[in-house]
C-alpha cells in the first residue's frame, strides 16, 4: 500500500491517500446528516495515525470548512438554516475561537497538548451523549405514556429552553425560521463557549453547539442541524486561518479529505430529509459515545484497538446513514407511484 503514500511537507510525515479519502467520506456522510463538523472522527483519526495533536486539530479546521460549505448549501435548499441565529453567534465563537487556539499553544510549548486535549475530549463527549440519550430515552417513555393513555402526545412541561428564552435581557431578538424569540446574549453566549471548545479540541463545536441550539436556544432538530452546520463553516475558516498563521494546518491533507466528503456531504445532508427528529438525536448519541470510547484507549495507549473502533464505527454509522437515505427514497416513490394510480 505504499504506492498511495503521500509526503505531507507541514505535518512532515508520509500518510497514505487511500486512509484520508476514506476519512473524508465518511465525515462527510455523518456531518451532512448530524449537522457537525465530523471532527470527533477527523481529529481523533488524524491524532491516532500519526500526526501530532496541534497538527491534527488545524487541519481538521481547514478541511472542516471546506466541507460544510456543501453540507449549509444543501440544508439552506430545504429551509433548515437560521441565518439570523447563527450570525448572531459568530461574535461569541471568533472570541472563543481565538482564546482556545492560544491555550492549545500554551499546552503544546508545556508538552502537554496530547493528555490534557484528549482527556477533555472523553469527559465533553460523555457528558453530552449522555444528557442527549436521556432525552430521547425521556421521550420514548413519555410517548408510550401517552399512547396507553390514548393521547396523541404528551406535553413535558416547560424546558429549559422555553425558561431561558423568557429571560428579558435586551436586545431581544425573533428568529423566524427557528420560531425562537430569546436575548441576542443567548446565542452570543453558545458561541462563545462552543467557539472555545472548537479550537481547543479541533472540532467546528458542533457536537456541542447542536444539542445547545436544541436544548438552550429551543431550536427544532432539523433547524438545528442545518444552522450548526452553517456556523460550522464560519468557526471552520476562522480556525483554519488562527492554526495557519501558527503553522500547524496540512493543506494537502485537506485538500484530500475534501474530495471524499464533497460526494458523503451530499448524500448525508439528503439523508435527513427521511428521518423523523428524535431518531437523529439517538444516532447523534451513539457517534458520541463511540468518539468517546475511541479517545479512551489512546489515551490508555491502546493504539490499534483505537484505530479499528474509530474507523469501523465512522463506515457503520455512514452505512447506516446511507440506508436510511436508499429507504427513505424508495417510499417516496413508491407513494408517488400509488398516488399516481388511475382510480378504477
Amino acid at each position: 500500500m505504499e504506492i498511495f503514500n503521500v509526503y505531507l511537507p507541514i505535518a512532515g510525515m508520509d500518510f497514505n491517500i487511500l486512509l484520508l479519502l476514506l476519512i473524508g467520506t465518511t465525515v462527510g456522510v455523518c456531518g451532512g446528516f448530524f449537522g457537525i463538523g465530523g471532527a470527533w472522527i477527523v481529529t481523533p483519526a488524524l491524532n491516532i495515525f500519526g500526526f501530532p495533536m496541534p497538527y491534527a486539530i488545524g487541519t481538521d479546521l481547514a478541511h472542516m470548512g471546506g466541507k460544510s460549505i456543501v453540507s449549509t448549501i444543501r440544508h439552506g435548499k430545504f429551509g433548515n438554516v437560521d441565518v439570523r441565529l447563527a450570525v448572531s453567534m459568530i461574535i461569541g465563537t471568533t472570541v472563543g475561537m481565538e482564546l482556545g487556539a492560544k491555550l492549545v499553544i500554551w499546552l503544546e510549548q508545556m508538552g502537554l497538548a496530547e493528555s490534557v486535549i484528549r482527556k477533555i475530549y472523553v469527559v465533553f463527549l460523555f457528558l453530552i451523549g449522555s444528557y442527549v440519550l436521556y432525552d430521547y430515552l425521556s421521550h420514548v417513555r413519555r410517548q408510550k405514556k401517552a399512547a396507553k393513555a390514548g393521547e396523541p402526545k404528551e406535553e413535558s412541561g416547560q424546558t429549559l429552553a422555553q425558561k431561558l428564552n423568557r429571560i428579558n435581557i435586551p436586545p431581544m431578538i425573533h428568529f423566524k425560521t427557528s420560531g425562537v424569540r430569546c436575548s441576542l446574549w443567548l446565542p452570543v453566549l453558545v458561541g462563545f463557549v462552543t467557539g472555545v471548545v472548537a479550537s481547543v479540541l479541533g472540532v467546528g463545536g458542533g457536537f456541542i453547539r447542536m444539542p445547545a441550539l436544541i436544548y438552550l436556544v429551543g431550536c427544532p432538530t432539523l433547524v438545528a442541524v442545518g444552522t450548526d452546520l452553517f456556523e460550522v463553516m464560519i468557526t471552520g475558516a476562522y480556525g483554519a486561518f488562527t492554526y495557519g498563521v501558527k503553522g500547524r494546518v496540512d493543506l494537502l491533507a485537506a485538500m484530500y479529505m475534501l474530495l471524499g466528503a464533497a460526494i458523503g456531504a451530499q448524500l448525508g445532508t439528503i439523508a435527513v430529509k427521511y428521518v423523523r427528529g428524535y431518531s437523529i438525536r439517538l444516532l447523534f448519541a451513539i457517534t458520541i459515545f463511540i468518539a468517546c470510547a475511541s479517545v479512551l484507549l489512546k489515551q490508555l495507549e491502546l493504539q490499534t484497538p483505537s484505530s479499528i473502533l474509530i474507523l469501523t464505527a465512522g463506515i457503520a454509522i455512514s452505512t447506516v446513514i446511507i440506508t436510511l437515505l436508499v429507504r427513505g427514497v424508495m417510499k417516496e416513490k413508491a407513494a408517488i407511484r400509488s398516488s399516481s394510480k388511475p382510480l378504477l
